[in-house]
């Protein structure tokens, strides 16, 4: 198994993201990228991380903290056609490869471990990945972004068999106040993080781009809208909070769970 972490530096949302730097538990300031690529080196049983970029900048950053880079073309449009590409380039063969975006380095090994499991079970799973049931600040978080017109994390639904039915950036499904007075809260936090089969990723880049691909700027739908499952894997945040930093503002939130999650 390989996990790959794809990492541009020209984000239209957040330039230069992936060497932001986040103060960690005991104050130490790391980037974004080493974080995310230590995440990937506490997963069990992976043969290999590659961080995948366009950008000598990123580049230089994770070779000196020690991670194994790949360059890929700029053309790619997001991580999965990254990915895609490295595997191309590297040239070997992985029963599984794993896209652990560069944007969430609070991901616990478990996710991507319990990933694995699935595709151990599942042999028609070509493409799995996790889903992360809301608590209700969770919720308010999402609920927060979205009135203050920022593009934040992404919510997902399923049907009875585990199969995304629909991904989106607005939060999914509609809650009303009645919903927010019960014990369980249904919104489901996608968590960037895939698992894919090499065949999947070869396919992907045959497909063309998906009208709701563009419109939510979310890469997984290209495979829905031309009919590929994707198997939701529900993970349990064992007391860990969870957040992706995908806007400036995400930083202080990043760094909070950095602390309350005791990650240095």
């Amino acid at each position: 198994m390989i996990i790959i972490i794809p990492a541009r530096y020209e984000s239209k949302r957040f330039p230069g993201k992936p060497l932001v730097k986040l103060r960690g538990s005991k104050g130490e300031k790391k980037t974004l990228i080493q974080r995310s690529w230590e995440a990937a080196k506490k997963v069990r049983g992976v043969d290999r991380v590659l961080v995948s970029t366009d950008d000598d900048r990123i580049k230089s950053a994770a070779e000196l903290f020690g991670a194994e880079v790949v360059m890929t073309s700029k053309s790619c449009k997001n991580g999965t056609e990254r990915c895609a590409e490295a595997i191309q380039k590297i040239n070997e063969v992985y029963d599984v490869v794993v896209n652990l975006q560069g944007d969430a380095p609070l991901t616990p090994h478990w996710f991507v471990e319990d990933l694995i499991k699935e595709m151990n079970i599942n042999k028609k799973a070509n493409v799995v990945t996790p889903v992360l049931r809301c608590d209700f600040d969770g919720y308010k978080l999402f609920v927060e972004d979205r009135k203050n017109g920022r593009v934040g994390g992404t919510t997902v639904v399923f049907n009875k068999k585990n199969k995304a039915l629909y991904f989106s950036k607005e939060v999914i499904p509609y809650m009303s106040e009645c919903y927010e007075r019960q014990e369980f809260c249904p919104v489901f936090h996608h968590v960037g993080v895939y698992a894919y089969r090499p065949n999947a990723l070869k396919e992907y880049l045959s497909f063309p781009d998906g009208s709701l691909e563009g419109l939510e700027g979310l890469e997984q739908l290209r495979f829905l809208e031309n009919d590929q499952n994707i198997f939701c894997v529900e993970v349990n945040g064992k007391g860990q909070s969870f957040w992706e930093l995908n806007n400036p503002e995400d930083i202080i939130r990043v760094e909070s769970k950095l602390l309350e999650n005791n990650l240095e």
